[in-house]
């Protein structure tokens, strides 16, 4: 994972910068060493300080960075997150990175903190999902940990995730767990496996059909039905509700007793932190 950050910020700089930071070169003197300050400017959930301090470094590894606020951390308006000092020019070239990262993952982390304390009264965990910005998916799953969600599959390779799709695709609550099971033994794979339903049938033919899963995926249910699906399962496998749930509903979706609850707006429809970086 070290090697796919460098390579994407190293990207992500190269991306910015082109040819020159012309502007800096231009009118600043190129051994000028001065000082900034990244500020807090609105109320949220930091995230992404040690990313800050990865580019920072590629930019020019002799820049110094004191932080004193770290990620996960509440901060108001005002708060200083960290100090840099060195090179104006090195500064400047990796202010805007730093600050579009940051902000983005402070969004991401915000969000998710409200919501988690919706639903802080239950056992209920919130999950992301796989709606994330292409190539951004590490920091936007990172700041989902900084905000106190948790994780759900990284990618495509990492989980066994029946989805609607798969299940018509293969013909069937049946045939798709049946050639899912076949597919882990043969390959040798150890894989938690998920299964998606949309209504109590499925349900019931899941839990009838003698494969032993982890998880079910109880997708578009009203909180009512969510409970009778809960009742069902009895503990046999983790349970987690997903879609169309939002702030306004996700603590009676929680108070059914579900495990988990996806959302993909924590990584899709958030609002970026506003954050800046003042030469002090």
């Amino acid at each position: 994972m070290d090697n796919y950050l460098e390579t994407f910020l190293r990207q992500a700089l190269k991306e910015d910068i082109g040819g020159g930071d012309f502007t800096s070169l231009a009118c600043i003197d190129q051994e000028k060493v001065s000082a900034a300050r990244l500020i807090v400017k609105e109320d949220g959930i930091l995230s992404g300080v040690e990313i800050a301090l990865m580019v920072f470094n590629l930019v020019d590894s002799d820049l110094k960075v004191t932080v004193f606020i770290n990620s996960g951390t509440p901060v108001k308006k005002g708060d200083i997150v960290l100090n840099v000092t060195g090179k104006a020019q090195s500064i400047l070239m990796a202010e805007r990175l730093v600050l579009n990262i940051m902000q983005r993952m402070s969004g991401i982390a915000t969000v998710t903190h409200q919501t988690t304390q919706l639903i802080a009264h239950t056992h209920c965990k919130l999950l992301d999902t796989r709606k994330t910005t292409p190539g951004f998916r590490y920091f936007e799953k990172l700041a989902v940990q900084q905000g106190g969600g948790v994780n759900h599959r990284f990618g495509l390779y990492d989980m066994i995730m029946i989805k609607d799709n798969h299940i018509d695709f293969a013909g069937g609550i049946k045939n798709a767990l049946k050639r899912t099971f076949e597919y882990l033994q043969k390959h040798n794979l150890d894989l938690q496996v998920e299964i998606e339903t949309r209504n109590l049938v499925e349900v019931k033919e899941v839990l009838e059909s003698g494969f032993k899963i982890q998880r079910m995926m109880l997708d578009n249910y009203s909180p009512a039905l969510l409970s009778e699906a809960i009742k069902l399962i009895n503990s046999s496998c983790e349970t987690e509700a997903s879609g169309g749930i939002d702030a306004l509903s996700i603590k009676e979706y929680a108070e059914t007793g579900v495990d988990f609850i996806s959302m993909g707006a924590l990584t899709h429809s958030y609002k970026s932190l506003d954050l800046s970086l003042k030469a002090i």
